[in-house]
């Protein structure tokens, strides 16, 4: 089992500057390549000030100046606002200024706050089409010269310029959750990374056997890799009711998710308040007490004996998503606690 860090600097008030939440995932990100963390992922939100990652790029690169051994993923690019040969090219050129560290996250986009923004307005569920033109396009580029003529771009012949030290590129990634996205990811030869976000470990295994199944039906394919993304807060032992501030905040992370999700309140300045708790009467995963048991959060034996379940379904990389609404100072104690008590069970 590797372990991997999903961070983003997320601002829920003006209180705290943009430098100093940059400092902080800077922190967070070498806590992690100190404890032994396989990768950083930094994904691409626009316009919110919950989630700040214009482009994973910039911040990868500077923290390819600042590390040795940790890779770098961009978790999630999403296709629809990106064109092939820009890809490609900057995710090339990170993997040459961090020699040969990147791990390329593709996604189809999911706000249709964004694509009113980004992509002309284009429904939110187009996005697969992009992305199932996207992959193959950067895939050829960085092998050499390359003309595209598709549904959505087209290019005469080109090539990635710089070419990746990795060979025949970067490791790819694919967000997937339905069987058609698993099956494209496997059959294009990327890696799955999945999230099951208010759902239970119920829906870890069900993810997992849709990787399982796309495995299955490309035996010409060598078996990637399977992340699963959670939600992660670990709070020491002697703390019996240290569960419920992480459960809690987690909780307004998902209901300010759900206000962007569903694009009926303009926000102001780059914030947009959660959605009020009464409009999810009825909604358990919502409730602190179904997050307790859904999030990965608990002490550091609960949270092996889960993590282990995980391993048993065939995830490979379990990676400590600490996007909550927390303060960082909270952050910073959970991952510290998750690498002393953690880590050392699954080496």
């Amino acid at each position: 089992m590797k372990f991997s860090l999903f961070v983003h600097m997320e601002r829920w008030d003006e209180s705290v500057s943009h430098r100093q939440l940059f400092e902080d995932l800077t922190e967070l990100t070498l806590m992690a390549e100190a404890g032994g963390f396989s990768t950083v992922w930094i994904g691409e939100h626009h316009a919110m000030e919950y989630t700040i990652s214009p482009s994973p790029m910039p911040q990868l690169a500077y923290l390819a100046a600042r590390t040795s051994t940790i890779r770098l993923g961009a978790g999630t690019i999403i296709a629809p606002f990106w064109n092939p040969l820009r890809v490609a090219g900057e995710c090339a050129l990170l993997d040459v200024i961090s020699d040969g560290r990147m791990e390329v996250g593709l996604a189809r986009g999911a706000y249709q706050f964004e694509f009113d923004r980004m992509a002309g307005g284009i429904p939110a569920t187009s996005g697969g089409a992009h992305l199932r033109e996207l992959v193959p396009a950067v895939q050829q580029l960085w092998r050499g010269d390359y003309a595209h003529d598709g549904e959505i771009w087209q290019f005469p012949l080109s090539t990635s310029v710089p070419k990746p030290v990795q060979q025949p590129g970067p490791p790819i990634w694919i967000a997937a959750r339905d069987p058609d996205s698993h099956d494209f990811a496997v059959r294009s030869g990327c890696n799955v990374m999945v999230t099951p976000l208010m759902k239970g470990d119920e829906e870890v295994a069900d993810l997992a056997r849709k990787f399982d199944t796309a495995v299955a039906d490309h035996p010409e394919v060598t078996r990637p890799q399977l992340m699963a993304l959670r939600h992660t807060h670990v709070h020491p032992a002697d703390e019996p009711d240290g569960w419920l501030p992480a459960a809690r905040a987690i909780s307004r992370f998902y209901r300010t998710f759900d206000a962007w999700f569903g694009n009926k309140t303009t926000p102001v300045n780059g914030f947009l308040d959660p959605s009020p708790e009464s409009k999810f009467a009825g909604r358990p995963e919502f409730e602190p007490e179904s997050l307790h048991k859904t999030a990965m959060i608990g002490t550091p034996e609960e949270v092996i004996e889960r993590i282990r379940y995980y391993e048993e379904l065939g995830v490979d990389e379990y990676s400590f998503w600490c996007d909550n609404s927390l303060p960082h100072a909270e952050k910073e104690k959970s991952l510290a606690l998750f690498i002393e008590k953690v880590v050392p069970a699954f080496r």
